[in-house]
């Protein structure tokens, strides 16, 4: 069965690590909460806001909202491969290299803890 794709890609981020990336024009290279891309392999992605709360209300209630973004991610606009892997009984995309500042399309905030 052939991997889900999106046109856009949700991923949860630092704002201070993303106002870094943005600021410098570096590429974003935060995977997930205090780990890079480097330590982790690949940066972790949702592809809809179900999976965005499902991972907000596991990994994140301890962090302020307004410490946190979502950034919307233009998949045509990555250099690395986006690969669709098995988290417990969901898939979830995750990006295999670094994001570009340029293929960010929108910041959001992200809602309260419910």
């Amino acid at each position: 069965m052939p991997a889900p794709t999106h046109d856009t890609l949700l991923h949860i981020a630092e704002r201070t690590h993303w106002d870094a990336a943005r600021h410098t024009g570096v590429s974003y290279t935060m995977s997930t909460l205090g780990r890079t891309l480097d330590e982790e392999g690949f940066i972790h992605c949702s592809s809809d806001m179900a999976q965005v709360h499902g991972v907000l209300d596991r990994f994140y209630t301890a962090v302020p909202r307004s410490d946190l973004v979502l950034l919307v991610i233009n998949t045509s606009e990555l250099d690395a491969p986006v690969r669709y892997e098995q988290v417990d009984d969901d898939l979830f995309p995750h990006v295999h290299g670094p994001i570009p500042v340029s293929a960010v399309i929108d910041v959001r905030s992200l809602p309260e803890t419910r």
